[in-house]
């Protein structure tokens, strides 16, 4: 098993198409058949479901594609390290959600980097478990998560506590004395799949089960615009929302009957 392999394993399982995959690699489609077979007959499992005008990975492939993701990316790490040991003194990792980037530490990064100008710095935007995982691949020196991490050998701190509020444009003058929760379900809510544990429970309970939005995003920095430009309302942290509440761009609705939780955030690094 080599990274050549794997990454048209990876590939394959993005495009879903031998020849499309070929051409992402240039290299001829027979490549391609040849790479996936030999790495099927060394696993010893089939890693897609085949049929005529597409590959589907298979519960083995699913598996295996998050490790053949992870093995890629520790390669190129270590690559990158290795060519960037003469130009600096130390490059520091560091791995965060986008929502805590965002509202906590674009100002701490920029005063480390102003303070150490001899060492590179790598930030890494992704989601709380893959950045758990890749902090045990060693990938990154430090994560800011939402998601703690109890092992032994982990330092795991509170890192920013932040209130859950929700908004609407300015310009929606619907539940300006408030709104209870029983409402929500009638409004055109915007849902953002927060995994913050105890937050995307709450927001969830909020409304039936299997209840369709007419919006979702996963990411709740690319929600605002379509707060901004619509009669929308959803849960933001308050210090993402806050920029846009003092230029009166969004408004704050108050709770009327329930309370949302806080969202903790947390620092996370390797102690030994």
């Amino acid at each position: 098993m080599d990274t050549e392999t794997l990454r048209t394993f990876v590939t394959l399982s993005q495009y879903r198409n031998y020849t499309k995959t070929a051409d992402a690699l240039f290299v001829a489609q027979s490549t391609v058949t040849n790479r996936i077979m030999e790495l099927e007959k060394e696993i010893g499992h089939p890693l897609f479901t085949r049929t005529k005008r597409s590959v589907v990975p298979t519960q083995e492939g699913e598996l295996f594609l998050s490790y053949a993701k992870r093995i890629l990316e520790m390669e190129e790490t270590s690559i990158r390290e290795i060519n960037i040991l003469h130009k600096y003194q130390q490059t520091y990792r560091i791995g965060t959600t986008n929502t805590i980037y965002e509202c906590h530490l674009v100002p701490l990064i920029q005063t480390y980097m102003q303070s150490h100008p001899d060492h590179a710095v790598k930030v890494t935007i992704s989601h709380s478990l893959d950045l758990l995982m890749g902090l045990q691949d060693k990938l990154y020196d430090i994560v800011y998560t939402y998601v703690p991490l109890q092992k032994s050998g982990y330092e795991c701190i509170p890192f920013a506590t932040d209130n859950l509020i929700l908004v609407t444009s300015a310009a929606h003058t619907l539940y300006n004395d408030g709104i209870r929760k029983e409402e929500l379900a009638s409004t055109n809510y915007l849902f953002c799949n927060f995994a913050l544990q105890d937050v995307g429970a709450f927001i969830r309970e909020l409304f039936p089960p299997h209840f369709q939005f007419g919006f979702e995003i996963d990411n709740s920095t690319k929600l605002i615009p379509y707060l901004l430009q619509s009669d929308g309302i959803s849960f933001l942290p308050e210090s993402l929302a806050e920029p846009y509440l003092k230029e009166k761009k969004l408004r704050w609705i108050p709770l009327l009957d329930f309370a949302p939780p806080k969202i903790q955030s947390y620092r996370i690094r390797k102690t030994i």
